[in-house]
């Protein structure tokens, strides 16, 4: 079992839950008490509401798997990486799924409304999470701890728990400014009532306040590498400010390759190593002796049940029981992806995923985790047909070594953590940063780091780049980062996203693909809200 901050049950925190509503409530966000404030009573009270602010990543709810914490949104969509992943994968060339459920064939078509249900479960998701920060924080304020006596070692441990909550809410608004890029926007003083609501920030001026919150709160989070499993400490930080800096450019229209580069170099500097086997960095113990990730999301079989996270990637991936041993496309079987019984058979990729790893890199570059099975196709000419499309294997809830995690309640539910940032990224972000003209970057440096990443793909320096260009980066990012929730970002920062300089099977909505207007490089603010916050402006194009 994994020693996880949030294993505890949530029922024993003695919470009073917030239920936020779609259609009244979202734009609020209270900085008066969401929780009682008997779970402040001690500096152990204070690490088991923290243990509640980071479960939000987790589960949709306290009631267990189904259930949801925000009132209105259903549970299905309203998971953190589930919908994360929905938008930043079904958008672009990594990703289709056969499902028709409202919502899910918008994002490939590109095609989605303000009134998209992933959007909205998205959108209420980081709220929601805000909203917990945002009262937490509140609490941790230096003249409620004097009032309580949580003074000495006990007061500069609930400084780090601050510094993790504020972290956790400079890490939501990164989500809302990079997906809606103009959201409503409070901390833990904006004043609150039945008739206060939320003023609009601006995309720039979201960048300004999330980076200077993240680099004032990291001086107070632990060291590298210091922290409890699975809670932020100082190079998350380091790494997210990397990652928002290599964007500068797409997010303010002032591109900060220089900054971009000094934080990359920070996390590269603090200690980390790259997994010796890529395939083990998305497998249910990779928790285990693994110097890569540097904050992961845990999932846990029992104690962290829930139908998104890892549990949606690995289920939604592969079939049940309808592929039976020896059949066509056997290999999709759920038992082949450590989920016995489950099998949702609906995520696979377009041909241009597996087009990224040519003939001879198919079977030599090891990161192509494709499986190539008798009936199953690379074409795909009806999305909603399951066998067409190429599957997808890289995340499954088997074992290094080969065995089904346990505990595995019911067969379907997963243990393999999502990895939110790891070394390999910040690799890529140095050389990226490196060859747009950062300062501070080495190109024989940058070169190194990319074929550090190869050599481990290809067991040998027979992959090796001579040389490196932008082209070379992004097709990197690709073999190196897919299905981790990057590809529609990393298109928009490459100018494919909407336009016609890059195309892939039914972009648009059309078989060959096609080039859509520009407003879809931002997502709509969710209808729910606009109605019921009159500060807010809907995005251009919506």
């Amino acid at each position: 079992m994994k020693n996880i901050l949030f294993k505890i049950p949530i029922s024993t925190i003695l919470i009073t839950a917030i239920l936020i509503s779609c259609n009244k409530d979202l734009n609020r966000l209270p900085a008066n008490s969401v929780f009682t404030d008997s779970v402040y009573s001690s500096a152990a009270g204070y690490k088991l509401q923290l243990a509640n602010v980071y479960a939000g990543y987790v589960l949709t709810g306290s009631n267990g798997p189904g259930s949801s914490d925000i009132a209105g949104v259903d549970a299905g969509t309203s998971d953190f990486i589930r919908c994360l992943w929905n938008v930043q994968e079904l958008s672009t060339d990594e990703a289709v799924c056969a499902w028709g459920d409202p919502g899910v064939p918008d994002f490939h078509n590109m095609s989605w409304t303000s009134s998209d249900p992933i959007l909205i479960g998205l959108y209420s998701r980081s709220i929601y999470q805000i909203t917990l920060c945002n009262d937490y924080i509140a609490h941790c304020a230096s003249s409620i701890l004097q009032s309580k006596g949580i003074t000495g070692t006990n007061a500069t441990n609930v400084g780090i728990y601050n510094a993790e909550a504020r972290f956790l809410r400079a890490y939501q608004y990164s989500i809302l400014m990079d997906e809606f890029a103009n959201p409503p926007f409070a901390t833990e003083t904006t004043p609150v009532g039945p008739l206060s609501f939320p003023k609009q920030i601006s995309r720039a001026n979201l960048f300004s306040y999330v980076t200077s919150e993240l680099i004032a709160c990291s001086s107070s989070l632990p060291l590298p590498r210091q922290n409890e499993y699975g809670r932020a400490d100082q190079a998350a930080a380091w790494a997210l400010l990397a990652r928002l800096y290599l964007n500068a450019g797409v997010y303010t229209g002032t591109t900060k390759y220089d900054s971009a580069i000094i934080y990359a170099n920070k996390v590269i500097s603090a200690g980390y190593g790259l997994h010796p086997t890529y395939a083990n960095l998305f497998k249910a113990d990779n928790n285990l002796n693994n110097p890569e990730i540097i904050l992961a999301i845990p999932y846990d079989g029992i104690n962290t049940q829930t139908y998104g996270g890892t549990t949606f990637l690995v289920n939604s991936a592969c079939a049940n029981s309808t592929y039976t041993a020896g059949s066509p496309g056997y290999a999709m079987s759920s038992t082949n992806y450590g989920v016995p019984s489950g099998g949702w058979a609906g995520n696979r990729s377009t041909a241009n995923l597996p087009s990224l790893f040519p003939t001879p890199d198919t079977t030599v570059d090891k990161r192509g985790i494709f499986l190539n099975t008798t009936g199953v196709t690379k074409t795909i000419t009806n999305i909603s047909t399951f066998n067409q499309g190429v599957p997808v294997v890289k995340f499954s809830n088997l074992t290094s070594t080969g065995a089904i995690a346990e505990p595995n309640a019911g067969g379907t539910f997963c243990s393999t953590d999502f990895p939110l940032f790891r070394l390999a990224e910040q690799y890529l972000i140095y050389a990226e940063a490196t060859l747009r003209g950062g300062a501070g970057g080495n190109t024989t440096t940058a070169l190194s780091y990319i074929n550090l990443l190869r050599q481990r793909a290809y067991g040998n320096n027979s992959g090796n780049f001579s040389s490196i260009a932008l082209s070379d980066i992004i097709n990197e990012r690709g073999r190196e980062l897919y299905w981790e929730c990057f590809r529609r970002t990393d298109l928009i920062r490459y100018n494919q996203f909407t336009t016609g300089n890059y195309l892939w099977p039914w972009k648009g909505g059309v078989s060959s693909g096609t080039a859509v207007d520009g407003h879809y490089n931002i997502y709509p603010i969710p209808v729910t809200d606009l109605q019921a916050n009159s500060n807010l402006t809907q995005n251009p194009g919506y």
